[in-house]
């Protein structure tokens, strides 16, 4: 009963360092794939693409955080455009966020999880080529009623926050291809906010 109870002792020991191995500690993962505007933003943006990158670290099999960098670009609608007085124009967005991941399905060769975090936004407009006379404005755009004169761009550095899920597949030690949404929230001023959720397919190693 002894050597039983001390066999049993060694093999849980034995399995749980095993599994503590498995977890690989840093990530690193690239992808692309399409974004979708929400809400509100529908009424002046349309859908469009993005690229990201990120590095992470895995604290254990259920906790991580990672470091996520993404280019988003989106179509302006024609009703806004309008609106404006611009014949064409897009907005550009590049993130950096710090992102907690808990794995809730962490398995050898699956792996679903769910995301969320902060950090900062880089919001650009580009409206056509070339200096354009603006005949109206547009807050949502940093443009506001009574505003005049040319530009072909407005900048500007926002706070956001993102939430979302993913799942990998694959072999943890030698990359997984992932999918993965995100709803991205950014702050603008005076009450006004982009919603848009990308979508990104990609390869984690």
């Amino acid at each position: 009963m002894r050597s039983f109870a001390f066999l049993t002792v060694v093999g849980i020991l034995t399995m749980g360092s095993a599994y503590a191995q498995e977890v690989q500690k840093y990530e690193i993962d690239v992808g692309g794939g399409f974004d979708r505007s929400l809400g509100a933003s529908a009424y002046d943006l349309d859908n469009g693409w993005n690229v990201e990158g990120g590095v992470g670290y895995n604290f254990d099999r259920a906790l991580g955080a990672r470091v996520d960098l993404g280019y988003n670009g989106l179509g302006i609608t024609g009703t806004e455009l309008s609106n404006i007085g611009v014949p064409s124009g897009e907005m550009h967005i590049f993130s950096a966020t710090l992102d907690p991941v808990f794995h809730l399905m962490p398995f050898h060769h699956f792996d679903f999880y769910a995301i969320g975090g902060g950090g900062v936004y880089h919001v650009s407009d580009d409206f056509s080529s070339g200096a354009v006379n603006v005949p109206g404005a547009s807050p949502f755009f940093g443009y506001y009623p009574g505003a005049s004169g040319v530009f072909t761009n407005y900048v500007v550095n926002r706070p956001g926050f993102d939430v979302g899920a993913g799942f990998a597949f694959g072999q943890s030690l030698h990359g997984r291809f992932f999918a993965e949404a995100k709803w991205n929230h950014v702050f603008l001023s005076n009450n006004y906010h982009i919603d848009y959720l990308p979508v990104t397919f990609g390869f984690r190693w």
